[in-house]
């Protein structure tokens, strides 16, 4: 009767080097845009709800808080909460940061003339802040450059920043009103 022939099959070799040439080729890319992808994240802490004018009187330097209010028209700082240090008032250009430096830094050193470490601060914005201003805002509260030993380095000043919502106001504090409260 009929025989069925068996056919002879011979072992294929499974060819991988196009894979290996991938694999050679993905890996390092992929690593390189690992590094080039890295993720900044911000650790923010949220003010506490309590009133701030009964709180000042009863806490101590430790526990004081600064605060940065900002609005459209000026840049208000305060320590403690209730207590105004200084006015930044914006122009056409924006705020002066320069100026909020300095007196950011001005406000460091006396703290640490009075051995207070501070490193929080409390940022309060109007609803309609621009992010642009709000990203530098933060980094000019949390470091400022400065040249060490011929080389410029970031200096520390406030890098615990907590932010909040801006009073509500129909007035602004002027600038006059605000070299009048530091001089008393």
């Amino acid at each position: 009767m009929f025989r069925k022939q068996r056919i002879k099959r011979e072992d294929v070799e499974l060819d991988i080097t196009s894979f290996m040439n991938l694999m050679i080729v993905l890996v390092p890319v992929l690593l390189m845009m690992m590094v080039f992808s890295h993720i900044t994240v911000l650790d923010l802490k949220l003010p506490q709800l309590s009133d701030t004018t009964e709180q000042s009187q009863l806490l101590s330097d430790e526990e004081k808080q600064i605060e940065i209010i900002v609005f459209k028209q000026q840049i208000e700082i305060y320590y403690p909460q209730s207590h105004l240090l200084k006015v930044i008032p914006a122009d056409d250009n924006g705020y002066d940061y320069d100026l909020f430096v300095t007196t950011l830094k001005q406000l460091k050193a006396a703290l640490i003339s009075e051995n207070i470490q501070k490193k929080d601060v409390s940022l309060l914005l109007q609803e309609d802040t621009n992010y642009q201003t709000i990203i530098a805002l933060m980094d000019k509260t949390r470091s400022y450059k400065a040249v060490v030993v011929a080389s410029v380095v970031d200096a520390e000043l406030f890098p615990d920043i907590s932010l909040g919502d801006a009073p509500i106001r129909t007035e602004t504090v002027s600038v006059e009103a605000s070299v009048q409260e530091v001089s008393q």
